[in-house]
């Protein structure tokens, strides 16, 4: 079965070297419903723009009126020049108002974006199969959910409004310089033309480490993820340093991604700055030289009007050099997430109407030719049958890899069979939904599961109506009773790890879980391997009383636990070799003797 950790989901390196603008074209249509309020925010945008533009323009009104009343003598025509400030104070103060504006409506609509898709992607993690778990680290689905999404938030919450803003002014700008006087438009556009061309050099540059730098985060999470869960394991096998070694290289290659890109996108705003600051140059020299000639066009308040196009003209370039960087990280993120969005769905099977009632389930359950491999080069369950009766305690016992947990996963659906079909009852399970064979079955399993909440909501987890009564006779069955009535909440205490509880603990409440659930079909993997010796003997009376009537399959790694099983099937490279009860099987002395055997040959 392939694990955790096996191969990922990478994309091709061509894809990785420059923007996905379908990524981005899917992140737009994503966006639709927000469609009229992004429209709003962008035509303030645009208004923010022109007022910056205009009052450029009134800039230069605004000297040539001191101008002109200093060359003739008569004073400032004061009624002008208060006309002309109060439009520019009204002007900046509307531009200001109108970019507050956008700003906000952007933000509501960048947290309602990012709020549905960690809802879709939540709700996609529950229609997935579980291959797509098997074929992709913890870590980085984490990466998706946490950073790809933040990363987006951030772009659509000051990029969007900021591009366009910058686009108009761009605009804008480049019309009133023409307007204004052609020659020094030409100026101003020449000496910045050559920041804006660089600038798209440096993009094409920049794209390919801030995709690596999206997969790197994710390939970090997930290592970091791994190291957290087996913290204990990492310890006793003195594995510190190759973990760390393993940290580091990611580390390191997320440092370059990162330092690479942002080195690559700081560079913009220094090359539009000194682009800017050419053209200043370039104004106040081209312009006093055709004033000096005699030019009526160009006075004093032109040229000093054109130093503000030139910085509204060197802003928009800045900013749109700025958008792109954001553009693409945001590419990059948009790709992780649509990929995973876009990923084959377990089938829909709300059309579905045969029902098996948990307490109407007998617990017949046969197994008719199933074949199943977990990708179609290998398959490893070929040929398996088995006709098992409401009751029994079937065992599944086998070497490692001979498909024992395989049989389980196909039993609840997990994965589909290949080949052949899983009757319960008589009825397929491929004829009801998951959920129905969910709700069939107990599992208890070797690793134990408990999440962050009261020891009360841990056991009663998915199940209604369940009283103190009921607690306490379970509890007392797996001998948890007399430790939870030390607790001073008792039932109401809070897991956590303040409360140390031992592995055998835990297990002791997961098998307490599935007795209150009470489901007519139960899954045992070696569910008192994380336990002591008198602990096992109270459990294993427990699961006696918690069998009893109830077909259950036992995934039996120690065979000394399964002697009273009714029925003991040996799997051996996907198939039954040989089946019956222990001293059956022994008087055979065929492969489950020999491995039964063999669990006590060193002894003595």
């Amino acid at each position: 079965m392939p694990g955790p950790f096996g191969p990922g989901r990478g994309m091709s390196q061509g894809a990785r070297e420059k923007t996905d603008f379908k990524a981005i074209k899917k992140l737009f249509a994503y966006c639709k419903a927000y469609l009229p309020a992004i429209i709003v925010a962008l035509l303030l945008a645009v208004a923010g723009a022109v007022t910056s533009i205009v009052g450029a323009d009134r800039v230069r009104g605004l000297i040539d009126i001191i101008t002109d009343g200093a060359k003739q003598l008569a004073g400032v025509d004061m009624s002008a020049f208060v006309s002309a400030a109060v439009v520019m104070v009204c002007l900046y103060g509307g531009g200001a108002i109108a970019n507050y504006l956008q700003q906000y409506i952007m933000a509501g609509v960048t947290q309602k974006t990012a709020k549905k898709l960690r809802t879709q992607i939540n709700q996609k993690i529950n229609k997935l199969p579980l291959k797509y778990f098997d074929t992709t680290t913890r870590g980085d689905i984490l990466s998706r959910v946490t950073n790809d999404v933040d990363t987006i938030s951030q772009t659509l919450g000051s990029t969007i409004a900021n591009l366009v803003n910058a686009i108009a002014l761009f605009v804008g700008v480049v019309i009133m310089m023409f307007v204004s006087n052609w020659v020094l438009a030409l100026v101003t556009i020449g000496t910045s033309i050559v920041g804006f061309l660089l600038m798209f050099v440096i993009l094409g540059k920049s794209q390919k480490y801030f995709n690596r730098r999206q997969e790197n985060l994710g390939e970090m999470n997930g290592q970091i993820e791994e190291v957290f869960t087996n913290h204990t394991v990492v310890k006793a096998y003195n594995a510190e340093e190759k973990q760390k070694e393993k940290f580091e290289n990611v580390n390191k290659k997320l440092f370059a991604n990162n330092w690479k890109s942002q080195s690559l996108a700081g560079l913009m705003q220094p090359l539009m700055g000194f682009a800017g600051n050419l053209s200043y140059v370039a104004i106040f020299i081209v312009g006093v030289a055709l004033a000096l000639s005699g030019s009526t066009a160009v006075t004093f308040g032109t040229i000093i009007s054109f130093t503000m196009y030139a910085n509204l003209f060197s802003q928009p370039l800045t900013t749109i050099a700025q958008s792109m960087a954001s553009i693409q990280q945001a590419s990059a993120a948009s790709k992780r997430i649509f990929e995973m969005l876009e990923e084959s769905e377990l089938v829909d099977e709300r059309g579905k109407i045969v029902m098996l009632p948990a307490e109407k389930v007998e617990g017949n359950v046969e197994f008719k030719n199933v074949k199943f491999g977990y990708n179609k080069e290998e398959e490893i369950i070929k040929n398996f049958s088995a006709d098992l009766r409401k009751g029994q305690k079937v065992a599944i016992v086998g070497p490692t890899g001979a498909g024992k947990t395989t049989i389980v996963n196909l039993l609840m659906r997990f994965y589909e069979v290949d080949e052949g079909d899983i009757l319960i009852d008589g009825v397929s399970i491929k004829d009801i939904t998951r959920e129905n064979v969910h709700d069939l079955f107990d599992m208890i399993l070797q690793d134990t599961w408990l999440f962050e909440g009261t020891i009360r909501e841990n056991l009663v987890y998915g199940k209604e109506g369940v009283t103190d009564e009921k607690l306490d006779e379970v509890c007392s069955a797996v001998g948890l009773k007399h430790f939870i009535q030390t607790l001073k909440k008792g039932y109401d205490t809070k897991l956590d790890n303040s409360l140390g509880l031992s592995e055998g603990q835990k297990q002791q409440l997961t098998i307490a879980r599935a007795m209150i659930k009470d489901s007519p079909l139960l899954i045992l993997d070696e569910a008192t391997s994380s336990v002591d010796t008198r602990t096992e003997i109270v459990i294993q009376e427990a699961m006696d009383k918690l069998t009893e009537g109830r077909t259950s399959f036992v995934i039996a790694h120690r065979l000394s636990t399964i002697k009273n099983a009714d029925v003991i099937l040996v799997l051996k490279d996907g198939d039954i070799i040989e089946q019956g009860d222990h001293e059956t099987l022994l008087a055979q002395n065929g492969f489950y003797a020999e491995l039964y055997n063999s669990q006590f040959a060193d002894v003595g």
